[in-house]
């Protein structure tokens, strides 16, 4: 009697088929504007508050994220381990909120090795690899990722304890909210602008095989978009709270913003490859007019941790 058949990648799309995100974009404006209008003030609020409250947020957001992740690998045959992955997700941002990336790192190596001896006790073993290979990917893309969000918000203790108190001196206490507005205004207005400059201008296909809605014309309006938010921000923070912006000048925001918008795009079509891949249009339906969370988290996701790394950089050179 044979055994059950192996698990396999449905073929992947030809390039001829219409892609899902190709159709009417116009259609879904109003209810995409809606949305921001509550999304947007509840996050901004959520940042300046900061705390245990911001924390449970976080892990809020990387379970939905997760969820619809871990969605999109099933619809490719793929059965990951949710329970682990859930578990990582929940506890990641807490040690990143209380611990160190030592314990970071020891997590996401236990983590890796719970799923590994769950899956020995199987009884298909034929989805091991993909089994495993997602379930740890879904930790490490939605659950790691996006716990800089905890480590960027904290930045005043987090630099200290890394590069002792002469940093920290070059960032107050609050500074972090600010960081967090700054990367959040880059992130979300250059896609702000690259849907709109897309819409008015767009000729050229940036990605057709993975995006073809976007265009060149498109991520280069998100770019000066996302660069001019940055700039206008600090601006804003300069006259209502011009503690928390420290020693990051003009050259530096104007730096990251290009930057940012940059690895915000690069994150958006990287979560398009996946829809692509699965032959989803969106990643969830829980945002009218904006799909998943997972596909507002896209850009965040690798911006996030970007701003964080390179605050870390220009630091250790203004104290060096």
């Amino acid at each position: 009697m044979s055994g059950p058949e192996p698990v396999h990648p449905l073929p992947p799309t030809p390039v001829d088929t219409p892609a899902p995100e190709a159709e009417k974009k116009g259609s879904d404006l109003g209810a995409r504007l809606l949305t921001a209008s509550v999304l947007i003030p509840a996050v901004l609020y959520l940042i300046n508050l900061g705390g245990p409250l911001y924390l449970a947020a976080v892990i809020g957001f990387i379970l939905l994220g997760m969820r619809e992740f871990y969605a999109l690998i099933e619809e490719k045959g793929a059965h990951p381990l949710r329970s682990w992955g859930y578990a990582a997700g929940v506890t990641l941002p807490i040690v990143a909120y209380v611990g160190n990336e030592y314990h970071v790192t020891m997590l996401m190596t236990a983590t890796l090795l719970g799923i590994m001896l769950t899956q020995l006790r199987r009884p298909r073993i034929e989805e091991a690899l993909a089994s495993i290979s997602g379930t740890f990917f879904g930790v490490f893309y939605v659950g790691w990722l996006f716990s800089h969000t905890i480590v960027l918000r904290n930045f005043h203790e987090v630099v200290g304890s890394k590069m002792g108190e002469a940093a920290a001196l070059l960032h107050s206490a609050e500074s972090g909210a600010y960081y967090m507005v700054f990367a959040t205004t880059c992130l979300v207005l250059c896609d702000a602008g690259a849907y709109f400059a897309g819409r008015r201008f767009g000729k050229r296909k940036l990605a057709p095989q993975i995006s073809p809605g976007k265009s060149v014309e498109g991520a280069i309006g998100g770019v000066i978009v996302g660069t001019i938010s940055g700039l206008l921000c600090r601006a804003f923070f300069l006259v209502v709270a011009p503690d928390t912006v420290g020693g990051f000048g003009w050259g530096a925001a104007l730096l990251f913003g290009v930057l940012l918008s940059i690895v915000g795009m690069v994150g958006d079509l990287v979560e398009s490859l996946l829809k692509r891949d699965a032959e989803v249009k969106d990643a969830g339906a829980l945002l009218p007019g904006m799909g998943g969370f997972l596909d507002r988290l896209d850009s965040p996701l690798l911006g996030i941790p970007l701003m964080y790394y390179l605050l870390l950089a220009h630091t250790y050179l203004q104290v060096g």
